[in-house]
């Protein structure tokens, strides 16, 4: 969690005196290297590293002490931010769903590795990512990284530009009528950042008019968990809602 790095950074700026009800506090990357230059470990210094907070639990101490977050809002500056930075991802209760592949031939490729595109590819390939989202249509458009355009909304009363971020699709895909862009872990989460939902989002919203819905996407085991949100505001980066979510359990 870099408590030290940040901690170091903070004293350096003097963020501490900063008033984050008025206003987020912009740093830079060079600032962030600067003050963390005198570290020897990677993790301690890393701009990257020390600004990859996707959880509320990973945040530094510093930061669940005063209730901020940090979001990239350009190419190597940041805004650190009083408010809710994150959105629970809420445990679907009860017995997997029994879903039953498409294909009528098994996948032999899909035992090897454990990756969280790989898990992707399979429950496209199945038709599950179709099925929970009762659309036929859907066909693999988007993946990898790209840099968004320039965009504008609010965290509470902060209204912060957004320009060249990088953003990064674990798997996109287009229908007649949708957009799908997919946010992919291996592993279960309790909450995830908004950002990594919001940005593509935003993203992708400015390239068509059809509707993009963000999904976040969950392989543990041998189970599958979809759950779909919206954004009820477009710039309201707060206004997340989780639509629906299914558990799955996949049957070749």
């Amino acid at each position: 969690m870099h408590d030290a790095s940040w901690k170091k950074i903070f004293k350096d700026y003097n963020i501490y005196a900063h008033d984050f009800d008025k206003s987020p506090y912009i740093i830079t990357a060079e600032q962030i290297k600067r003050a963390c230059q005198d570290f020897k470990n990677t993790g301690e210094k890393e701009v990257r590293i020390l600004c990859k907070q996707d959880t509320r639990e990973s945040r530094p101490q510093v930061f669940k002490d005063m209730g901020l977050f940090i979001l990239p809002i350009k190419n190597g500056e940041y805004a650190i931010i009083k408010g809710e930075g994150y959105v629970d991802i809420p445990k679907i209760i009860g017995n997997p769903i029994e879903y039953f592949s498409k294909l009528d031939f098994n996948l032999d490729t899909v035992t090897i590795g454990d990756s969280e595109m790989q898990h992707l590819d399979y429950a496209y390939a199945t038709s599950l990512i179709r099925t929970f989202l009762d659309d036929n249509t859907l066909v693999l458009t988007i993946r990898g990284r790209k840099y968004t355009p320039s965009f504008s909304f609010y965290v509470g009363k902060h209204n912060l530009e957004v320009k060249g971020v990088q953003t990064e699709v674990d798997a996109g895909f287009e229908g007649k009528e949708k957009v799908v862009l997919i946010e992919a872990k291996n592993r279960q989460e309790s909450n995830v950042i908004i950002r990594q939902l919001y940005y593509p989002y935003r993203q992708w919203q400015q390239v068509t008019k059809k509707k993009v819905i963000p999904i976040f996407f969950e392989k543990v085991d041998k189970i599958f968990m979809l759950y779909q949100f919206e954004f009820t505001e477009l710039e309201n980066y707060n206004s997340i809602r989780l639509v629906k979510s299914g558990k799955f359990l996949i049957v070749k």
